[in-house]
């Protein structure tokens, strides 16, 4: 199975698993006399054999990012972490950058005026340079999930 579809099948469980907790929360109590739309133990028990699939697909995507590389000396573990803090990084530029450049509407009651404590050029200037950045490193991810197969634990 390619790492892709392992995404996915791991995205459909995690919907699974929130569906039938909704589904068992609902059918929790019900009218004295009357019976629950669905059984909530046996919706229980199929929660419990969704995750258990879950955990054991996680471990073997885990599994595989750590054996993939996206590129020679970099992990597909290593590469989702540079992603997630590119992406911290470029919002905060891109916020900052927001905040400073933000026109003032009227000035305070002592009239004070607000300056920019930032090169706003400058910043958005880097924001694009992390963004840039962040869609090379993602369009490498995403070529490497379509390409790679999960083995060793073997996600078939």
């Amino acid at each position: 199975m390619k790492l892709a579809e392992a995404l996915a099948l791991r995205a459909d469980l995690q919907r699974r698993l929130a569906q039938v907790a909704s589904r068992a929360i609902a059918n929790a109590r019900h009218q004295e006399g009357d019976l629950p739309a669905e059984d909530p133990v046996a919706l229980l028990a199929e929660h419990e054999r969704t995750a258990a699939e879950l955990e054991s697909l996680i471990g073997r995507i885990n599994a595989a990012n750590l054996a993939t590389e996206v590129e020679p000396g970099l992990t597909m573990t290593a590469a989702l972490a540079r992603r997630d803090v590119l992406r911290l990084r470029h919002r905060l530029r891109t916020d900052l950058a927001d905040a400073a450049s933000a026109s003032q509407d009227r000035f305070t009651r002592t009239e004070l005026r607000y300056v920019s404590g930032v090169d706003v050029p400058a910043t958005r200037a880097e924001a694009d340079d992390l963004a840039r950045t962040l869609r090379e490193l993602d369009t490498r991810i995403q070529q490497v999930n379509w390409t790679a197969d999960v083995e060793g634990g073997g996600v078939d």
